[in-house]
């Protein structure tokens, strides 16, 4: 779909400029005309509007010029530069973080285990990690997601998997690295990557579903990405799927938790065939033909098909990025996702397009370097 929306890619009271660096970043290379029709301006203004970028080195015009009505114009492209951001996502086990310029290329990446949940050691862990990273880059934000909210974007609310409450990680990190610090859940982070400089680039409204640990859902309207007080509650996870599938731990028969988590599968297969087995063990006896194995993986599979479904017909989306540690049951009962979601679709609709993000734990942590380059974007333009 193409975007009709003026001020969802980061426009608020009439910043011209920040709009702009945000359209150019999120769609670029584009055009001073096309900026001008986006933004509802005329083309002098936006001439005037596209100079301080310039001028600053965050845009440049391309050397291809585009072809057109009229003369053929230079687009605008984001200048990567010098500037960099570190992107964490911490899980109850690790923080993994990844050093990028301001168009998410990825330069470094690195990885610690967390000794415990103390937040104390987690802010040491994110801080040595982001001091190894930065060297002597020039780095101009952090931005930290995980399984939680962080509803003023400093403050962790709720983070289940670290078992938090309340817990000031902005400041905690600002202490020790003396940068600005963003702190959001991982799954808007990851749908905010995907929508500027991923799988969703280009596209207004759209989807991103992620099976692993947990299932989570994430949401773009009008190049918006849909932020609510109850991220990180899992309000996707139980979803009922299956009136005959297995309970989740809150007790709901065959909700998308029960049927599609990881966790659950590996549950289902280690008590069937009495003894414990990881989900890539399980994946590997469901392609060797174990009926068992083949039979979960398979029901988990439709019912994955269901829920796209339902993600597709209640959000009124064309698009939907599939990711997540969970994508490779779709190697052994892809055709039985495809054929639930076709059965559950009206024959008349539109085909639903879904892209795989099978890049793991660093697509994650560039969703939150993402959230960083978008916190930072004011400052770039109008430094302090």
């Amino acid at each position: 779909m193409e975007s009709s929306a003026r001020d969802s890619l980061g426009v608020r009271g009439g910043d011209v400029e920040l709009a702009a660096l945000s359209i150019i970043l999120a769609r670029g290379p584009v055009s001073r005309t096309e900026l001008a029709a986006r933004l509802s301006l005329s083309q002098s203004t936006m001439t005037r509007a596209a100079k301080p970028l310039l001028d600053r080195g965050l845009v440049v015009e391309t050397s291809e010029p585009l072809e057109g009505p009229g003369r053929p114009s230079r687009p605008l492209v984001a200048a990567p530069g010098d500037r960099r951001f570190v992107g964490v996502k911490l899980t109850g086990d690790e923080a993994f973080a990844v050093l990028t310029d301001i168009v998410v290329s990825e330069i470094a990446t690195a990885r610690r285990s967390l000794e415990s949940h103390e937040p104390a050691v987690v802010v040491k862990a994110v801080t040595e990690l982001v001091r190894e990273l930065a060297g002597d880059s020039n780095v101009v934000a952090v931005g930290v997601s995980l399984g939680g909210s962080a509803v003023d974007g400093r403050t962790v609310d709720r983070a289940p998997f670290l078992g938090w409450r309340d817990v000031p990680l902005a400041d905690f990190l600002e202490n020790n690295l003396q940068l600005p610090v963003i702190v959001d859940n991982d799954l808007s982070a990851l749908t905010a990557g995907e929508h500027w400089f991923g799988l969703g680039r280009g596209v207004s409204d759209f989807a991103v579903v992620t099976i692993g640990a947990g299932i989570g859902l994430g949401l773009v309207r009008d190049d918006q990405v849909v932020r609510i007080r109850d991220m990180g509650l899992g309000l996707a996870g139980h979803i009922p799927l299956d009136p005959a599938g297995p309970r989740c731990i809150a007790g709901h028969r065959g909700c998308s938790t029960a049927v599609l988590s990881i966790p659950s599968i590996e549950a289902q297969a280690s008590v069937a065939l009495q003894r414990k087995l990881d989900f890539s063990e399980i994946i590997t006896l469901a392609r060797e033909g174990d009926t068992v194995c083949s039979d979960i993986v398979t029901a988990a599979a439709r019912g994955l098909g269901r829920l796209l479904a339902l993600v597709a017909n209640l959000a009124m989306v064309e698009v939907v990025v599939l990711s997540g540690e969970g994508l490779a049951l779709l190697d052994v009962a892809g055709s039985h996702m495809r054929q639930q979601l076709a059965e559950d679709r009206d024959p008349d609709s539109h085909s639903l397009e879904i892209r795989i993000d099978d890049s793991g734990f660093p697509g994650w942590a560039r969703g939150a370097a993402t959230v960083a380059i978008q916190s930072s974007l004011r400052n770039l333009i109008r430094p302090a």
